[in-house]
């Protein structure tokens, strides 16, 4: 039986802090006197008032939150969190139409980075912010910072992590998971303190290189400007957008261990690290030789450009310094290769996940060492540690509902009369939260404003699965999640 009212009271209570943060987007506009600082009160009082009728609703509920309400919550959060987070586009008038609100909005939440506002330097301050905000509350998951900042409020908030979290394997620094969860709250924290600053100092003004360091940090994509990084013609800042994707890629354990801990050897021993590291490093050479040969670019140019996208995509960030839709068609498949993939698990990054790619290079080769030796024990080792039988069915089932996933949105965008280039690379980009398409009509420089409303709808819906990993939502329509039993 699901605890309904457990549930409210858990999205009431949430609701209140996206207020909360309303009220920061609201002390912005009021610094820059701008035309949507109404928007922002109005936003507040209607998601603070019913916040509270929630709260009223469910302020006779226990503290016994079971495994389904778990999974409940965590999808019930991630879509009310995106209702109510649309307001201040609608109210300003930024955006007018309620299905684009509402994408825009799930694609902040979800860190994808999609758009459809064709010009984004026409905003408001307030505006800008909010956006850049909701990447950076989602980037490590809006219930993940409630465990860190009021554990006592998520009764159960183990199992509400373990629906939240990200990749098939978790790594622990503290018996406490509210402990755990406040120590990587403060490496992201820090992290995005570290990049807003060296922003700053290459040249940003504060308000760019804020937005820019939570959009970074989590790998979100958002921008102040229509031109990405283009805009401010830096190299410094370029290579330092490289460099705090790169970080935010990596799992925040591993973050934690090097940076508190000084272990930078237990970072470097990770196999997930080594195989993400080496990816990068192998389609970096790769595309830069391409841009050499095939479009005559400069040595410099064409490092520092395939570096950018080959971290940007990897990282499912969706930053850009190029136009990826211009180079050769190649390239396009390496970085849809490292679309796919994605960075390292607990990490605020999207895709497969880099341990699952291991994982699965693994059990091929154990399969085939199987013919050889049928009766041979081979197991399947990560970092030393033997994976359970259970793991592995679990990542090929994952990998099976991935696949399935690309192939139905890819589909409904065939239908709608989307290009089949585009609606692979949408589908590609969607589940795996990157924002960035390879061809030139949806990419890094253009908006996806031309979709039609049942696309966005379904994009919304492929946004939420690919941050939540597909399982986590899924399960939601199975016939057995609501038996009683």
């Amino acid at each position: 039986m699901i605890n309904w009212r457990l549930i409210l009271k858990i999205l009431g209570s949430l609701l209140c802090i996206e207020a909360f943060f309303m009220t920061w987007c609201l002390i912005m506009a009021f610094a820059f006197k701008e035309d949507d600082m109404m928007a922002f009160v109005m936003s507040a009082a209607l998601t603070f008032g019913c916040a509270f009728v929630l709260l009223y609703f469910g302020r006779t509920s226990d503290n016994a939150l079971s495994r389904r309400d778990a999974y409940v919550v965590v999808a019930a959060v991630w879509v009310v969190f995106s209702f109510f987070g649309m307001f201040p586009f609608l109210i300003h008038g930024s955006i007018t139409n309620f299905t684009d609100a509402y994408f825009e909005t799930m694609s902040g939440f979800t860190t994808t980075g999609a758009t459809i506002i064709d010009d984004v330097e026409v905003l408001p301050h307030g505006i800008l912010f909010w956006r850049s905000l909701m990447q950076w509350i989602g980037g490590l998951g809006i219930v993940f910072f409630t465990i860190a900042v009021l554990p006592s409020l998520v009764g159960g908030s183990l199992k509400v992590f373990a629906a939240e979290a990200t990749g098939p394997m978790r790594s622990k620094m503290h018996p406490r998971l509210s402990t755990n969860a406040k120590w990587i709250w403060s490496i992201y924290v820090l992290l995005t303190i570290a990049c807003g600053l060296s922003f700053w100092a290459a040249g940003m003004d504060w308000f760019d290189a804020t937005n820019y360091s939570m959009s970074t940090t989590a790998t979100g994509g958002f921008s102040t400007h229509n031109g990405s990084t283009v805009f401010f013609h830096s190299k410094t800042i370029e290579y330092l957008a490289i460099l705090f994707q790169f970080l935010a890629g990596i799992n925040f354990t591993l973050l934690y261990y090097g940076i508190v801990k000084l272990k930078i050897g237990t970072v470097f021993k990770n196999s997930e690290f080594r195989l993400y590291a080496v990816t990068v490093l192998v389609a970096t050479l790769w595309i830069a030789y391409l841009l050499v040969t095939r479009l005559h670019y400069g040595y410099e140019p064409a490092f520092r450009s395939a570096l950018f996208q080959v971290v940007s995509f990897v990282t499912t960030t969706g930053l850009s310094n190029d136009n990826a839709g211009m180079w050769p068609h190649l390239t396009w498949m390496i970085l849809g290769v490292l679309m796919f993939m994605g960075a390292c698990a607990g990490s605020t990054t999207g895709g497969f996940k880099t341990v699952r790619v291991s994982m699965l290079l693994k059990v091929l080769r154990s399969e085939f060492q199987r013919i050889l030796h049928p009766y041979a024990v081979l197991p399947v080792k990560i970092n030393g540690q033997s994976v359970a039988q259970g793991s592995l069915v679990s990542l090929l089932a994952f990998f099976t509902l991935y696949v399935v996933m690309l192939l139905i949105t890819a589909g409904i965008m065939i239908v709608n009369g989307v290009d089949i280039t585009n609606a692979i690379t949408i589908a590609f980009s969607l589940i795996s939260n990157v924002g960035a398409g390879l061809d030139t009509n949806i990419g890094p420089v253009m908006s996806w404003a031309d979709l039609n409303n049942l696309c966005k709808w379904a994009c919304s819906f492929l946004m939420l699965v690919g941050r939540l990993e597909i399982m986590a939502v899924l399960v939601l329509f199975t016939r057995s999640f609501w038996k009683e039993n």
